[in-house]
């Protein structure tokens, strides 16, 4: 079989496709409706057998066994039936990212995936004459151990497709690469690891044979002088290795029951206080914020974010861009709400007008931070609960660096962990344990009807003494018209 390095002319570009396999998909849990692409630099292709490396001080280099597509004759607006007429050769292709870049990177993956040797290609070519589009096998091994393993009929769009929806944008030139998507089972490699890929037709005998890789600790360091550098968090750790589970990383606590949601919904946070103090937990407020709204009720689970004190250096490498502030609303959920450890520091903005509109088109249930509020009549305008300290005019950089997000933080003196049950009124917020809320949430709900009932009482002429609280005289009354 051909060799790519003799036969396939230095490619004009290379074009990868995001998401593609079902399993792939269903790992990540969310299918595209259409195909979406980057674009990778023709300076990250290597042969088999060459090193890839991995900055010093990175953690997350990951390995995508993929097929390869290179055009044999040039493409321009044709259609599906004919788009694979285009294809002249298929091949094996590992695409290479370093997800402590990712985050910078904003969905361009130009840093993270475009590095020298991040497209290894090889180590020879398949016809494409020869083998139906949907016939192709992909299979990976990290060690000698295979990893991941699929058949292109089990891709969420065919193959054909990515030429044809291309060519309606741009001229597919001879020798350009398409790498088609990764299967499940793509993840972290380490230093020293072997990495193979091969695509084949078992039914024909035709492969590509074993695309290598061997990782190898880079000698590259970042200047943060220059722009960004490296970074890592859970969501990206996630991402990287596959799964939260593969990760190493707790399972996120699931989100509220429509019945528990109605329920907060209704008590008040005092009456909740009251709850969660009669349980043993007294610091669970989040002292010191006021709703920008009053009347406002929200109800959510915590997505955290943390900014820590402001330096210079550290908001130069990492206050910019793709920061923790803008990917915490960038991937806020439906239902979350946004709880920002400020250390109670007022003398600058948390968020503004910008990002809370952000926080609305993501469905999120409201933001808790116990700093400031830029833009602060704007964002009361908005339909978005918001608890702050009060408004502050000042920008992010005057007082913090985003850090981290999805990370047990401190807001208003109470520690908040993702998933939390966020709870906010005029009094206040309170932060409950998930696994006690439906528990405190029923309590306080009956603590509230008893309450409705004593107040009754005491406007038809009852004296407190002996009513609040109930004696056992009053209690029996109570249980007599209330059947409680």
């Amino acid at each position: 079989m051909p060799n790519p390095e003799q036969t396939i002319p230095r490619p004009s570009k290379i074009i990868a496709v995001h998401l593609s396999y079902a399993s792939r998909a269903a790992q990540r849990g969310r299918e595209p409706d259409a195909p979406s692409y980057f674009l990778k630099p023709t300076s990250s292709i290597s042969p088999s057998g060459a090193a890839v490396h991995r900055p010093a001080g990175t953690e997350l280099l990951a390995f995508e066994g993929e097929v390869a597509l290179v055009v044999g004759t040039p493409a321009r607006q044709v259609s599906v039936e004919r788009a694979w007429d285009h294809v002249q050769w298929v091949t094996a292709a590992n695409d290479w990212g370093l997800y402590d870049l990712r985050g910078a990177d904003k969905g361009s993956n130009v840093r993270n995936k475009g590095r020298d040797g991040y497209t290894p290609l090889g180590p020879e070519l398949i016809d494409a004459r020869k083998v139906r589009p949907e016939d192709l096998r992909l299979r990976t091994w990290v060690n000698g151990q295979i990893v991941q393993e699929d058949i292109t009929a089990g891709m969420i769009f065919p193959l054909a497709q990515f030429v044809a929806d291309l060519s309606q944008h741009l001229t597919l030139e001879e020798g350009d690469v398409i790498l088609t998507g990764t299967p499940a089972g793509a993840s972290v490699a380490q230093p020293e690891d072997v990495v193979e890929v091969e695509v084949d037709v078992p039914q024909a005998g035709l492969s590509s044979g074993r695309l290598v890789s061997r990782v190898e600790e880079g000698p590259d360091t970042f200047d943060p002088a220059l722009g960004f550098t490296p970074a890592v968090d859970d969501k990206q750790r996630e991402e990287a290795w596959g799964s939260r589970e593969a990760a190493g990383l707790p399972q996120p606590r699931t989100g509220l029951s429509p019945e528990l949601k109605a329920k907060l919904q209704e008590v008040p946070v005092a009456g909740l206080s009251q709850e969660l103090r009669k349980r043993g937990f007294n610091s669970v407020s989040i002292d010191g914020v006021r709703p920008t709204r009053p009347g406002t009720k929200l109800v959510g689970t915590a997505k955290t974010l943390r900014f820590i004190p402001n330096r210079e250096d550290l908001f130069k490498s990492h206050g910019g861009g793709g920061n923790a502030q803008k990917r915490a609303f960038d991937a806020v959920g439906e239902g979350e709400v946004i709880v920002i450890e400020a250390r109670g520091e007022r003398g600058s903005g948390t968020l503004g007008d910008i990002l809370a509109l952000r926080a609305v088109a993501r469905a999120a249930a409201g933001v808790v931070t116990d700093g400031g509020v830029r833009d602060y009549s704007t964002v009361a305008e908005i339909d978005l609960p918001v608890f702050s300290q009060g408004p502050h005019p000042a920008v992010l950089g005057r007082k913090h660096v985003p850090w981290d997000t999805d990370i047990t933080i401190g807001c208003g003196g109470a520690a908040v962990q993702p998933g939390d049950v966020i709870v906010g009124d005029n009094d206040g917020v309170v932060v409950i344990p998930p696994e006690i809320a439906e528990d405190v949430a029923d309590a306080a709900l009956a603590k509230e009807a008893e309450d409705a009932w004593v107040a009754e009482q005491i406007k038809a002429g009852h004296p407190v003494d002996q009513l609040f609280p109930m004696n056992a005289e009053w209690r029996a009354r109570y249980a007599e018209e209330t059947n409680r």
